[in-house]
């Protein structure tokens, strides 16, 4: 179920920011695909709840994978945008994400360095051990937290922000994220979603100066309502 004014799961707002749980199936921002965006929603979400007139203003700060669900964090000021964006940028932010994968890591817990070298005629990153042309540094740490009948639940701790560089990693120690066909999980899920959620966001409000840390709860499904 994508979406909605009326089901928008917003987890922190004021004046200056708004944070919301995506769902899976859900686009941060318009593509081609003609789709409504989560920012649209998100505006007229602010428009309906403080009687606004005329155009909202918001400001994406950073995305999400479409089939992925979890935090997203948007902008009500242009002055919250730039610093919000600076604050990512220099990576002065906390991302702690919630994957669930099929084959255990050999280990229970250890850090992930790959270059990934990204194509973006098929929309992929590929993983290699060493750099290569064209390749970016990435790395994650993770740790498994609970062990399930046919899968496994990680934590991951991005330490650099690639394009997908979580589905590449686990998938290039043989831990592909359940539902990732394009990562070399087995079958997709029905709903199109795949099973890595941003669960944990923390970092310095741009304005208030106050430290703030957002937890956003899981998809409702068999698979996720198992691992909490």
């Amino acid at each position: 179920m994508r979406t909605s004014v009326e089901n928008l799961q917003v987890l922190y707002e004021d004046n200056h920011l708004i944070i919301v749980n995506k769902r899976p199936g859900d686009i941060v921002q318009g593509d081609k695909t003609g789709d409504i965006p989560l920012s649209e929603i998100v505006k007229k979400y602010i428009a309906k709840k403080y009687s606004k007139p005329g155009a909202v203003f918001l400001g994406v700060v950073h995305r999400l994978d479409r089939p992925t669900s979890g935090i997203v964090v948007f902008a009500r000021t242009s002055k919250a945008l730039s610093r919000l964006n600076k604050l990512f940028s220099e990576r002065k932010t906390q991302k702690t994400y919630w994957a669930v994968v099929k084959n255990t890591p050999s280990k229970n817990s250890g850090t992930l360095i790959h270059f990934l070298k990204r194509n973006t005629k098929q929309n992929k990153s590929y993983a290699n051990s060493k750099e290569v042309p064209d390749s970016k540094k990435a790395i994650l740490s993770y740790s498994i937290l609970k062990k399930l009948d046919n899968y496994t639940l990680l934590e991951v701790d991005l330490q650099t922000g690639r394009h997908h560089q979580i589905r590449s990693q686990l998938a290039a120690i043989g831990s592909p994220i359940k539902g990732d066909l394009k990562y070399g999980f087995d079958r997709s899920n029905k709903d199109g979603s795949i099973h890595l959620h941003s669960r944990e966001l923390s970092f310095t409000h741009p304005v208030k100066k106050e430290e703030l840390s957002i937890i956003a709860p899981p998809p409702n499904d068999g698979i996720w309502n198992a691992c909490i």
